[in-house]
């Protein structure tokens, strides 16, 4: 057939189509089957299979069918002819929806119920295996296929604490400050532990590869001081960043696999496990052996199945990190403006790393695996002094400024001990300047000026050091920094109550379980004395019980001992209730209603 008559068969087509839209009558004939049955085109069977019972949407698509089947039309031009129609009827279904009642929702179906109640999981038990491959089930699918998971919890605190010199909502060590007339007792009635985030996997073209990412804020940030919100700055504390990160997981056989990672995670040395505790905003309390931090990173890392009965696993990290101190600029728009830069002011990164050890020690059903992890860390700071800030008498020395340099190194050993009847979760942590790592009794370093005469002080270009200058056997040098050395530590045991006592997997008493905790921070005495009268030692006893309603709610109960002595019995003492004291303790009781989503 020419193509010709192709297209002209096609223009006849469309003008019938067109005027079976407009027909009145869903029984009349169309007159385009009748010119196509009278060119011998189409027999009389076929004409009458095509008009019968048909409305003239129908008889259009019946003709345009059968003359594919022909060969006379093409497939293209068969859909072509196809369309107007599919969106016709897409249009009248349409326009039913939108003037009809909206179908029933469909309820969800019930989640089964446990067949037993699970054992205490570590709260941060580390997932060395790679992340399955869509393996996320999306709340959202972004139009540029990313697969987004939000979650979030949100708690309210009603605190007491005995003693709390310096004002906060949350326990810091103590005798760094003195007191009022008494022990400085306060009440806090705390929301700001609202924490947001959303878990993210695009899918790679590659069969293999994963990438997952986060990003996770919370509300425990700073007050406002701005014309609307001055008077009610304590209801209005502000968003920060908590993590954010992107993942590249490439799976090479059954047994290993390789990921990299970019963005601010948990750090790889010290903050493999947490206690699970009801205070959280620093996890038991900054300076009381539940060190940690969060960094910005580039982390490589290796995992290998052992494969086995128990499942063995091995997985290496190394990672490149932001080198930070936490030594604050006495001026607080540079604060504002770069945080602190006596680590990136050596021209240097930090390095971490941390090796993983996983089996599953308990085989009891709903047991977590256990793990066993080493880590360390090391980086470099520097204090600059400007040269209009060199002290008078030593600027013919040091025409330029001067630098003066210190590490800090750490290393850890800590484990994750699930079973059936009770969990062990503990760490042990020592090495130099770890204020960073909120240990060390948060001290950084200090001037050693053993042997120096004619001593000066100058400050440092940011504001955070003073930096002493002074005369070694009549030669002009500045004192070294010497970095604090710290060690510390904590146990805690975590009790599946209801387990335990064999309740019903389906009834309300299945959420109890209970935590005892012990932790212990502590700097070198020698080394603490160069700060002056402070605390040289903190440590915790707490414990709590907490009982989850349903999957949504929980409330607990928690009280702590906290307690802070000095650096030393002897001699000068820090002041507590204006007295000199080697030690003090503040009793903290807090209630909790925390919701989960």
């Amino acid at each position: 057939m020419s193509v010709y008559l192709r297209l002209t068969l096609i223009v006849i087509i469309s003008f019938g189509s067109a005027l079976a839209v407009f027909s009145q009558s869903a029984e009349k004939s169309d007159p385009l089957v009748r010119v196509l049955q009278s060119k011998g085109i189409l027999t009389e069977a076929e004409a009458r299979a095509i008009l019968t019972n048909a409305s003239p949407e129908e008889q259009r698509d019946r003709l345009a069918t059968l003359l594919r089947d022909k060969g006379v039309i093409s497939a293209t031009e068969y859909d072509s002819l196809r369309a107007p129609a599919v969106s016709s009827e897409m249009k009248t279904i349409t326009a039913e929806y939108k003037t009809s009642s909206p179908p029933p929702p469909v309820a969800p179906e019930p989640q089964p119920a446990p067949a037993v109640i699970a054992a205490i999981a570590p709260v941060r038990l580390q997932g060395i295996d790679s992340p399955k491959r869509e393996g996320l089930i999306p709340d959202i699918k972004l139009g540029t296929g990313a697969r987004l998971k939000l979650y979030g919890i949100f708690k309210t605190s009603l605190i007491h604490d005995s003693s709390s010199p310096q004002g906060n909502d949350f326990p810091l060590p103590l005798l760094a400050a003195d007191t009022g007339p008494n022990n400085s007792p306060e009440f806090h009635l705390r929301v700001r532990g609202l924490r947001l985030g959303a878990n993210f996997e695009w899918l790679d073209p590659a069969p293999r590869m994963t990438i997952t990412g986060k990003i996770e804020f919370d509300f425990e940030g700073d007050f406002p001081r701005v014309n609307n919100r001055n008077i009610t700055s304590i209801r209005s504390s502000q968003p920060s960043l908590r993590l954010a990160w992107v993942r590249l997981d490439r799976r090479f056989s059954d047994k290993n696999s390789a990921f990299v990672l970019f963005g601010q995670d948990w750090s790889p040395f010290v903050s493999s496990t947490l206690p699970n505790t009801v205070e959280n905003t620093n996890f038991g309390g900054v300076g009381y052996g539940a060190a940690y931090t969060r960094i910005p990173q580039a982390k490589f890392g290796f995992n290998h199945k052992f494969g086995g009965s128990r499942d063995f696993q091995f997985e290496p990290e190394i990672a490149i990190v932001l080198p930070a101190f936490g030594n604050l600029p006495a001026d607080v728009a540079n604060q504002l403006a770069f945080g602190e830069r006596q680590g990136v002011d050596s021209q240097q990164p930090g390095v971490q790393g941390r090796a993983v050890f996983q089996w599953q020690l308990d085989k009891a059903a709903s047991v977590a695996p256990a793990q066993i992890i080493f880590s360390f860390e090391h980086a470099q700071r520097t204090a600059i002094v400007t040269a209009a800030n060199v002290p008078v008498a030593f600027r013919p020395a040091f025409p330029s400024g001067a630098e003066v340099s210190s590490d800090s190194n750490g290393y850890s050993a800590e484990f994750q001990l699930p079973t059936h009847f009770v969990t062990l979760v503990g760490k042990y942590y020592g090495g130099s300047d770890l204020r960073f790592f909120l240990a060390g009794q948060l001290l950084s370093n200090f001037n050693d000026t053993a042997g120096l005469t004619n001593t000066a002080t100058a400050t440092s270009i940011d504001g955070a050091s003073a930096v002493v200058f002074g005369l070694d056997n009549g030669i002009p040098v500045v004192a070294p920094q010497r970095p604090v050395r710290a060690q510390g530590g904590f146990v805690q045991l975590g009790f599946p109550l209801s387990r335990i006592f064999d309740a019903d997997p389906k009834g309300r008493n299945a959420g109890w379980t209970a935590y005892l905790y012990y932790g212990g921070d502590q700097v070198f005495a020698r080394d603490a004395r160069r700060f002056g009268l402070r605390g040289g030692r903190s440590d915790l006893f707490s414990g709590n019980i907490q009982y989850k309603w349903n999957q949504w709610v929980t409330f607990a109960y928690e009280e702590g001992y906290y307690r802070t002595r000095a650096d030393s019995r002897t001699g000068l003492l820090p002041l507590f209730r204006g007295i000199p004291s080697y030690t003090t303790h503040n009793i903290r009781s807090e209630f909790a209603a925390i919701f989960t989503f």
